[in-house]
């Protein structure tokens, strides 16, 4: 079954490569760590189609360095999500992945979903219907990122969102659209300053917040690019915090930061990345599921406002 699993929905590792998608830059070893990146999805892709068995599959992702193993799950989570629409009748998969080996990176797997609704049509309402009220906006957020990943050329000049995407589903979508810039421009801040002006305005702060996300959890440049892309981001610098806080809740919950996740945090947030992922949990903290205001931008918001008050690290 694996065999057949890998010749009918296998990926190429050479899809991910900056040479095939055409991404800019890539100097001080970025594109080489991007590109590792999406090496990384897609062994934990494979790891699923090759042994759909979780005692099989869950050892390869565990063999993976834990700076990079949330993306290994999160591919292993794509791969779960289209065998279950392809097998409806035993459809339960994701759902228990993400009651055992995936609830530490419960965020990624939810990411990967968004991979699957834009590779299998579908109502999106229906499939967000079932999932977590606060997390399944990342499911837009991951069909934002693909769609910039594989197919930046129908969005870099600031094209509308595709038209399954509505309401609150086009901001989280942008989120996940400026995460994929990071790879893009290959964290090159000149280059990502003009992209985002290409967009309408109240698109962009959404794209930052979605840059600091990718820029803290894929990571890696060096200080002196760090401040940079905070002046870059102006006054969308409290959107561009929110999305590296993210990214430090999302590494210290699956128990993999890395020592650059705290620099980054340190500069982007002003705040030690384990400061920073305690502040997403204070912004949770008698927050509604069910009011007028979407409960994934309610703790976005939120978590912007904590931010700024509470910044402990000097400017």
């Amino acid at each position: 079954m694996g065999k057949v699993l890998r010749i009918v929905l296998g990926i190429s590792e050479a899809e991910t490569t900056f040479a095939r998608r055409g991404f800019r830059g890539g100097e001080n070893g970025m594109r080489e760590r991007l590109e590792r990146v999406g090496q990384t999805f897609v062994h934990g892709y494979h790891a699923v189609l090759d042994h759909p068995t979780e005692s099989l599959y869950i050892p390869r992702l565990e063999k993976i360095e834990p700076a990079l193993r949330g993306f290994a799950y999160e591919g292993a989570a794509m791969a779960l999500g289209i065998l279950d629409r392809i097998t409806p009748w035993r459809g339960d998969r994701v759902k228990r992945f993400l009651e055992g080996a995936g609830d530490p990176h419960a965020y990624m797997v939810h990411v990967a979903l968004g991979w699957v609704a834009a590779r299998i049509p579908g109502r999106l309402d229906r499939q967000l219907q079932s999932l977590d009220p606060l997390l399944r906006w990342l499911v837009l957020d991951g069909y934002g990122f693909h769609e910039g990943f594989f197919n930046f050329e129908r969005y870099q000049h600031g094209q509308p969102h595709p038209r399954r995407i509505s309401g609150y589903g086009t901001r989280a979508f942008d989120q996940g659209l400026g995460r994929s810039l990071w790879f893009v421009e290959a964290g090159g801040i000149g280059r990502l300053s003009e992209t985002i002006r290409r967009f309408a305005e109240p698109r962009q702060p959404d794209l930052w917040s979605g840059i600091g996300l990718a820029s803290v959890y894929a990571g890696q440049v060096g200080e002196e690019e760090l401040e940079a892309l905070v002046r870059a981001a102006g006054v969308h610098a409290p959107q561009l915090a929110q999305g590296a806080a993210f990214a430090a809740k999302a590494r210290h919950r699956a128990g993999n930061p890395t020592e650059y996740t705290d620099r980054a945090c340190r500069i982007l947030c002003r705040q030690t990345s384990a400061n920073a992922a305690a502040i997403t949990d204070a912004a949770l903290e008698n927050l509604p599921t069910n009011g007028a205001e979407p409960a994934y931008e309610a703790w976005r918001r939120r978590t912007q406002q904590l931010l700024s008050e509470r910044t402990t690290l000097p400017r």
